[in-house]
């Protein structure tokens, strides 16, 4: 008897499907493996898959001649891989124009396609989307008793005369966390790959994407031809690096001590490659107005869109990461990340890190864009350290000028195992990460 493929849902399945009622495309972009050619193929009616050679040599020779038939079949037509073939960008561009199209197309990219100045925006007609690998939330690990979309619903704030002020609704959270620190570590070093979550593969999936990536990807993806050794050593100085800020110059002395002395254009070409890969999915910092003129530091905070890659990297099993809690700490920073962006993007928001001169950090800031904000500080757990994250997170609010903008919707210290999510008597919240969702 034939076995029932599984498919866990996907939370950018409702951005999808409403993106498609809005406008003639939807592009998918995310790293290989993350799912989206799965969840695409749920809103198509023909599928073509760019990534097998038969079908992409036909599609080519479509694409130059300019054929009717590029575009043919039932929609919508999904386009798998679609960067492989960039001019298609343009074609279904003018075809939704000439037919006033509505959910006609969806393409899926796991590499941004090679720049092409001519090539349309796409504005008003395509609709870009990131997906990742999957949250908690989405492999069914959380229990998603805190909900940040509800924290910012239920703190909603007002403008009165240029001021902002609270609505007088008190925000209090509840929950019990299932995992345990070790748990957490496996959790971790597993990732969040579709095929490792259902197949309960440990981290297989990420050993052979980090192998796929630094032999082949790396050079596909602009067709410039580099090293896998340099590539696979590229990304393992990153990963020393993941959740901080270190400048590039300190992540290319660490290359150096392992490798021949590194042009730092050569450094910059292999960050971008994967980069266009989504490999690479780094924290902006944010920016916010404050009371005095504190110099804000714009260094990204260093991140992988999955934490399992930099614990491949490292070559760090869970038991490793138990014996070292300050390397397991700046793994689950990036694994909190991770699902911080994707549950933020399900809010229309976004995730920023904030460091200022005085030394003073954000791990992660929620920045909504009808300009609601909370702010986070990422732990492994236990009271000292959530003393020490809500220390810093209350003395970087008396920073912010709330005559100039809005007051922190909630301050959140967000932990790996600690039991239960609560509000400590200053207000600010404890979440363990197993019971937040979207």
């Amino acid at each position: 008897m034939e076995q029932k493929e599984i498919y866990l849902e996907r939370l950018i399945e409702k951005t999808i499907s409403e993106g498609m009622q809005t406008m003639g495309c939807v592009v998918i972009e995310g790293a290989k493996w993350c799912g989206k050619s799965t969840t695409a193929e749920r809103f198509a009616k023909t599928i073509v898959k760019l990534q097998d050679p038969a079908k992409f040599k036909q599609y080519q020779v479509l694409a130059d001649v300019g054929s009717k038939k590029l575009l043919s079949g039932e929609k919508p037509l999904l386009f798998d891989e679609w960067q492989k073939i960039p001019e298609l960008w343009d074609y279904i561009r003018a075809d939704i124009d000439k037919n006033s199209y509505r959910g006609a197309f969806i393409l899926t990219g796991s590499a941004k396609p090679l720049e092409d100045k001519s090539r349309h925006s796409g504005t008003g007609r395509m609709k870009r989307v990131i997906m990742r690998t999957m949250s908690l939330w989405e492999s069914k690990e959380s229990t998603g008793e805190v909900s940040l979309g509800e924290l910012f619903k239920g703190q909603a704030r007002k403008s009165v005369m240029g001021k902002f002020e609270d609505n007088g609704i008190d925000i209090d959270v509840s929950g019990t966390n299932k995992h345990g620190l070790e748990e957490i570590a496996a959790l971790l070093c597993r990732g969040g790959w579709p095929a490792s979550v259902i197949d309960n593969k440990a981290n297989k999936t990420a050993k052979d994407y980090v192998d796929t990536l630094v032999t082949t990807d790396v050079t596909d993806v602009d067709d410039i031809k580099r090293n896998p050794q340099r590539a696979r050593g590229i990304l393992r100085a990153y990963a020393r690096h993941i959740s901080t800020s270190a400048p590039m110059t300190t992540i290319q002395k660490d290359i150096e001590t392992n490798d021949a002395v590194l042009d730092p254009r050569t450094l910059d070409s292999y960050i971008n490659a994967f980069e266009k890969l989504f490999v690479i999915e780094e924290t902006e910092a944010w920016t916010p107005r404050l009371r005095s003129k504190t110099a804000i530091r714009t260094t990204n905070t260093r991140h992988f869109v999955d934490p399992s890659i930099a614990a491949t990297l490292l070559g760090a099993t869970a038991d490793d990461l138990m014996n070292d809690l300050n390397t397991f700490g700046l793994l689950f920073e990036n694994m909190a990340i991770r699902d911080l962006k994707t549950y933020a993007q399900m809010n229309d928001g976004s995730i920023f890190n904030y460091h200022d001169k005085d030394g003073v950090e954000v791990d992660a800031i929620v920045h909504l864009r009808n300009s609601q904000w909370g702010a986070i500080e990422i732990k492994l757990g236990g009271q000292a350290l959530i003393n020490e994250g809500a220390k810093s997170l209350k003395n970087f609010a008396k920073k912010v000028d709330d005559e100039k903008m809005q007051k922190p919707t909630f301050l959140m210290v967000l932990t790996a195992a600690d039991e239960f999510a609560y509000k400590r008597p200053d207000g600010v919240l404890v979440v363990p990460l197993g019971c937040l969702k979207n």
